[in-house]
């Protein structure tokens, strides 16, 4: 079955011929579940909608009006999540995955919504100031006006969060007065549409203000115009390729990409093995590894331990990944799915392969696999797996193994675990654990350049803490470097970050035109 698109409010289906449709199967069954294709779309016409249709229609509303749309979108999608949750199965997810997937793009929205209502004012714009006067009188003086661009915003998204990513984007995107495009990754590209569908079933969004495309949208990075933005979520490599299309940098189009990245998590050396802090740092790790099966880009790549606690480190997480059941995530018992395809096990296979030349497999296999109420065969299952490596090797501060892996890596002090950190180039997280708070403190002040966010845990908030590889609407989402130089979220200033602020210098009765009772 081909899968349709959403142009112009209407569901499209693509002239596809069997060769240029891309085969999309069940990660659990090997089935096939669905053909993509963008052939034949009228992207020209889609995105003219989306400027003249959809961005009217959101530019003359007020931030609070807007914010009744994002709660509008919750309320639809929560009524039926139960079957995003199901078909969340067949990308290899079990229910606590698809939890994280549906409710958090749920939550997200109704974060926004709250956040638009309480820290934007009732109006289409947002008037930043107070004034600064710039002569010597009183009657010339200069302020920065925030309104919507009259542009779209094209959505390039992951398989790992098919519904969140979008979710998250929209939210931002809405309030900030602009359409959106969204342009699903092709695994789980089913998901996502059963999403939009879901939303415009809902009738609950202007015309023109949301609309899907299935399949490549190589075509459509020729369209943008210079008041669109364009948002990635994928590998670095292709933020890299998105960055440099000639269309993008004649029309300096806005790009904003979140790639992939070797996060790390640092334990100090004031923690011991035994302690209850230590045991947080070992649960953490195996979160990490497990939810989702390891794939998210926020999730703990690199593990690093002072040298002394190196074997421990491995003993323990070792012992509680034995205690993961893998299998069908729809059978009772299952803690961890397959990955999303055949071909994304294979790059993970890869990657711990390459890793390991410069150490040794812990645990796991990666070519075998005990599963649950599934063929390990035809499924895309992996084992969980941790490698030991040479700290001042390159693979693992260069190779993300987008799965169930995660490598140990003893420091010798603390000028060398700063060093190891700084070799991932830029990560969107990273973990420090330890209750000294001097160290800690240090560590953040050298650490801190190079992530988009610092997730530290100590004693006092270990049964607290939201989790490394959470990320929340309040804080910024993204990060320097190899994770791509963007920012998501950031509570409000993330959706002033997607309009124009323009400085103005005027008298103060013409300002006052502009300030919101």
């Amino acid at each position: 079955m081909l899968l349709e698109s959403y142009l112009q409010d209407t569901w499209a289906a693509p002239t596809a011929t069997d060769a240029s449709a891309t085969d999309v199967h069940d990660a659990v069954t090997g089935e096939l579940v669905c053909r993509v294709s963008s052939t034949g779309l009228d992207l020209v016409a889609a995105f003219d909608h989306a400027r003249r249709a959809g961005g009217q229609a959101l530019r003359v509303l007020t931030f609070h009006r807007r914010a009744d749309l994002l709660d509008a979108v919750a309320a639809a999608v929560r009524a039926r999540r139960e079957e995003l949750y199901a078909l969340s199965t067949r990308a290899g997810a079990t229910l606590a995955d698809a939890r994280h997937d549906v409710d958090g793009g749920i939550r997200v929205l109704r974060d926004y919504a709250i956040r638009a209502r309480t820290e934007l004012p009732d109006a289409p714009h947002l008037l930043e100031g107070p004034a600064e006067r710039l002569a010597r009188g009183e009657d010339f003086l200069g302020v920065h006006l925030v309104t919507p661009s009259p542009g779209l915003m094209l959505q390039v998204n992951a398989f790992n969060f098919p519904v969140w990513a979008p979710l998250e984007k929209l939210a931002q995107a809405l309030l900030a007065g602009l359409p959106s495009v969204i342009k699903p990754a092709t695994p789980t590209a089913y998901l996502t549409e059963h999403l939009v569908r879901i939303v415009t079933d809902a009738g609950v969004l202007p015309p023109g203000s949301l609309q899907l495309v299935v399949g490549s949208v190589r075509p459509a990075l020729g369209l943008l115009q210079e008041q669109d933005v364009l948002s990635f979520t994928g590998s670095a490599a292709t933020a890299q390729t998105l960055r440099t299309h000639p269309n993008l940098l004649a029309r300096s189009v806005r790009f904003n990409a979140e790639a992939d990245s070797v996060n790390a998590i640092v334990l100090a050396p004031d923690v011991t093995p035994g302690t209850p802090l230590f045991e947080a740092f070992v649960r953490e790790v195996v979160t990490e590894m497990t939810v989702k099966a390891g794939q998210k880009c926020t999730a703990i790549r690199r593990v690093l331990v002072p040298r002394e606690h190196e074997a421990a480190t491995l003993d323990a997480v070792a012992s509680e990944l034995a205690g993961v059941t893998i299998g069908n995530p729809a059978a009772e018992g299952v803690r961890m799915g397959a990955v999303v395809s055949l071909a994304q096990r294979d790059d993970v296979r890869r990657a711990v392969r390459r890793i390991a030349e410069s150490g040794r497999l812990v645990h796991g296999d990666p070519d075998k696999v005990r599963v649950v109420d599934a063929d390990p065969q035809r499924g895309a299952f992996l084992d969980t797996l941790l490698i030991s490596a040479d700290p001042d090797a390159a693979a693992p501060h260069e190779v993300e193994p987008f799965g169930p892996a995660a490598t140990v890596l003893a420091y010798r002090d603390t000028a060398h675990a700063m060093d190891l950190v700084a070799r991932g180039r830029g990560s969107l997280a990273a973990s420090v654990v330890g209750d000294d708070l001097a160290w800690t403190t240090a560590f953040v002040r050298e650490a801190a350049p190079w992530h988009g966010r610092l997730h530290l845990m100590d004693s006092a908030n270990m049964t607290q803490t939201t989790g490394h590889g959470s990320p929340l609407p309040a804080l910024r989402h993204g990060g320097p470097g190899r994770a791509g130089g963007g920012s998501e979220m950031a509570g409000t200033r993330g959706v002033l970050d997607l309009m124009q602020r323009t400085a103005l210098q005027a008298s103060p009765r013409l300002l006052d035109t502009f300030r919101t009772k």
